[in-house]
């Protein structure tokens, strides 16, 4: 994918890690952000000077509000996101919202049926999608090259902060494995096998109550599966594999980001080597996409359209009803 400059005006709705991330990605591939948001002046005024960026906002109602924003990226904690996405999108603004989309399925249908009556872009922001290793990689079971598709194992697991009042670990902040960590691959799941029949789930959880550790394993009317693992509290191979009945795929860690990957055949002989050539983080694709989705008068995405985004959070939801993990606010 090229990305094509325009004058597209981006706004950073949030000042924290994942926005720093995102934002330096951006002005690393030419793209224009046009205004930061904050709830302090204080706190839009540092990221705009360390970013370069070139208007700052002490508020949500006024980065929104403003006319050189076109897109909005939310990158908030996940219980703020759906308020975040209906204050851009009434305000007539594409949005971006980082992964998990929503805390529930309800509030994710609402913000898509709300960009939908507006004839506004919406995306949820899995940025694996758009690396090019994920993209070769789907040209390659298109292709046949691993016969029928039968299993992907996947995991995500990271040593994160346990301090209990730390985003990850507070319930009022959607905290837990799952929707922060969990949520790549049971989307890896999704986008090579589509949506599941069965969803099982089983998990372990820390003393503030959001799940430490998380087994999901989902099942297909065809017979395929996808086994899945997420934590929060160690650190895992965080390595994934695409098995079918004339080879399979091994994706190297970190295999959700810019990484690596070998495809072997069914007598274990290397048919191909993939390095990823990447530069930045590999955030700037799913940029791309959504300047992409504009120009092309706002049709939903075919890599990631908002109809399979609500059912992934549909899958979260089902998880998190087996395994008995509630956030305040939940509908």
């Amino acid at each position: 994918m090229n990305h094509v400059t325009t004058t597209i005006g981006w706004g950073i709705l949030g000042t924290g890690y994942i926005a720093t991330e995102f934002t330096q990605d951006l002005l690393g591939s030419g793209i224009h952000i046009a205004a930061v948001g904050s709830r302090t002046q204080e706190s839009a005024d540092a990221f705009a000077a360390q970013h370069g960026i070139a208007t700052a906002h002490g508020s949500y109602e006024a980065l929104v509000a403003d006319p050189a924003v076109d897109v909005i990226y939310v990158s908030t904690p996940h219980p703020f996101h759906a308020a975040n996405a209906t204050l851009a999108l009434n305000a007539g603004k594409h949005v971006l919202v980082e992964k998990a989309f929503t805390l529930n399925a309800t509030e994710a249908r609402e913000i898509i049926e709300l960009a939908e009556s507006k004839g506004l872009v919406i995306l949820e922001a899995m940025w694996t999608r758009w690396l090019p290793h994920m993209v070769h990689l789907r040209e390659i079971i298109a292709a046949g090259t691993l016969g029928d598709v039968r299993t992907i194992l996947a995991d995500h697991n990271q040593k994160l902060p346990s301090d209990p009042s730390h985003r990850l670990n507070d319930p009022a902040l959607g905290g837990g494995a799952l929707l922060d960590l969990g949520i790549y691959p049971i989307s890896f799941a999704t986008d090579i096998l589509g949506l599941p029949s069965t969803v099982l789930a089983h998990s372990s959880p820390t003393v503030t109550g959001v799940d430490r550790q998380t087994a999901i394993i989902l099942g297909y009317a065809d017979g395929q599966q996808a086994v899945l693992h997420t934590a929060l509290d160690a650190q895992g191979p965080n390595t994934a594999s695409v098995i079918g009945t004339e080879g399979r795929i091994e994706i190297e860690a970190v295999w959700y980001s810019p990484t690596a990957f070998t495809v072997y055949n069914s007598d274990d002989e290397v048919l191909e080597r993939y390095e990823s050539a990447v530069e930045h983080r590999g955030m700037q694709f799913q940029a791309w996409e959504v300047e992409r989705l504009i120009a092309d008068g706002h049709a939903p995405s075919d890599i990631l359209p908002p109809s399979e985004t609500l059912a992934i959070m549909g899958i979260l939801d089902e998880v998190r009803s087996q395994i008995g993990l509630r956030y305040p606010g939940d509908r």
